[in-house]
């Protein structure tokens, strides 16, 4: 797998009406946005070379909104595309009052 595969996730995440979609950090926008990025190797040796490279990464999404329904949107965004992920966590951050939405995803 080459790095640009990795796009889907950024495709699939910009394809969400009223989600505004970054790669590893924002542009001076208001919440809500989402920032995501690939941020390790998922590798499979065979006979001392790489046999198989996948990558993993997290999903951030940043809001005002209690049960905002953009997150809704997003795992459903996630569902149609083939990448295994999972719900990582909710924050309350006290110094920008957001709400923070986690998620990793692994792609090979």
């Amino acid at each position: 797998m080459t790095l640009s595969k990795v796009n889907v996730i950024g495709e699939t995440l910009a394809g969400i009406e009223g989600l505004n979609v970054f790669h590893y950090w924002r542009f001076g926008v208001d919440a809500p946005y989402c920032i995501w990025q690939e941020d390790s190797e998922i590798g499979l040796e065979t006979d001392n070379h790489k046999g198989e490279q996948g990558f993993s990464g997290a999903i951030e999404f940043f809001t005002k909104t209690e049960y905002d329904p953009l997150f809704d949107k997003i795992q459903e965004a996630l569902n149609s595309i083939e990448v295994y992920w999972y719900f990582d966590g909710t924050d309350y951050e006290d110094e920008t009052n957001l709400i923070h939405h986690s998620w990793r995803w692994r792609l090979l």
